[in-house]
């Protein structure tokens, strides 16, 4: 059973200057839902915490980056600000921040710095000291997906345990997929890939199976990440350590998505118009999502 997750929050977010200049990109705003279904605006990491917390999930280790404290201070509950909103008549704001502080009050929270921006795989690894033997699930900061039932955590699950496998993580088809790593393999069974290879940001792609920042592991990727090698731009990437995995003949899984995903990511100007769309559509014009 899976009981630990990695959240990586420590990148610099220059594509997105100067707003993330003394911010983390992970605590700029999608759109969301209150705990009684109104409109609200959140943080992109606290979306990502709540939809884990909502699977079962209450062990966390935020990587966040030097002189960045904002995911610190937003994910420490603070009593005088749901009574200022109680004064000030906005029970409804305090009722849905109450309900953040208690999902936070019952859970376990690390946070791990990375002191320079050595990419998401050294991230990955600083945890190891929280994840210990066990397998872990880790979860990009900085991107979400959303769905009516929110089902795609248990599948991704479910895969992990059934296959037995070292690594499994969520795939979807992508028109233009060189921005991510994509995925190589041989259909197994319905949505369901044993992967054969794993590129990141390929200039030609093979596949239009696109990576999604949502992975479960044993704990035999950190050994991986350890042998793994600073790409051309000095950072450890995670899709090359996978690599590794399958190149020691390991099991490596990949989950598709279908369409009734979105895919929310907030990496530049370009994909963070495209998630308000994205989050407002889902979150704030459908009904009972």
């Amino acid at each position: 059973m899976i009981r630990k997750v990695i959240i990586p929050a420590a990148g610099l977010g220059t594509r997105l200057f100067p707003a993330t200049k003394e911010q983390p990109k992970e605590m700029l705003p999608i759109f969301s839902k209150t705990v009684h279904g109104d409109m609200a605006v959140k943080p992109v990491v606290q979306v990502v915490f709540e939809q884990l917390y909502d699977a079962g999930l209450r062990e966390f280790c935020y990587v966040v980056g030097r002189g960045k404290r904002g995911i610190e201070d937003h994910f420490t509950p603070d009593a005088n600000c749901v009574r200022n909103l109680e004064g000030m008549g906005k029970n409804g704001q305090a009722i849905d921040l109450e309900d953040f502080y208690q999902k936070l009050d019952t859970s376990t929270t690390m946070y791990v710095n990375q002191p320079e921006p050595k990419g998401f795989g050294n991230a990955v690894l600083m945890a190891q000291p929280f994840v210990q033997n066990e397998s872990c699930l880790v979860h990009a900061g900085d991107s979400c997906i959303i769905s009516r039932d929110m089902d795609y955590i248990k599948k991704l699950l479910e895969a992990f345990e059934r296959f037995n496998a070292d690594a499994a993580f969520l795939v979807l088809e992508i028109e233009n997929p060189k921005q991510y790593g994509i995925v190589e393999g041989d259909e197994v069974e319905p949505g369901i890939i044993k992967v054969k290879s794993v590129v990141e940001k390929p200039e030609k792609p093979k596949t239009n199976w696109a990576i999604m920042a949502m992975y479960v592991f044993h704990p035999i990727i950190f050994k991986a990440l350890e042998e793994t090698e600073p790409g051309k731009n000095g950072e450890i990437q995670l899709t090359d350590a996978i690599q590794k995995l399958v190149d020691w003949g390991l099991k490596v899984y990949a989950v598709k998505l279908d369409k009734s995903h979105a895919h929310l990511d907030i990496g530049s100007p370009e994909r963070y118009w495209e998630a308000l769309e994205l989050s407002y559509q889902q979150f704030c014009k459908r009904p009972n999502l």
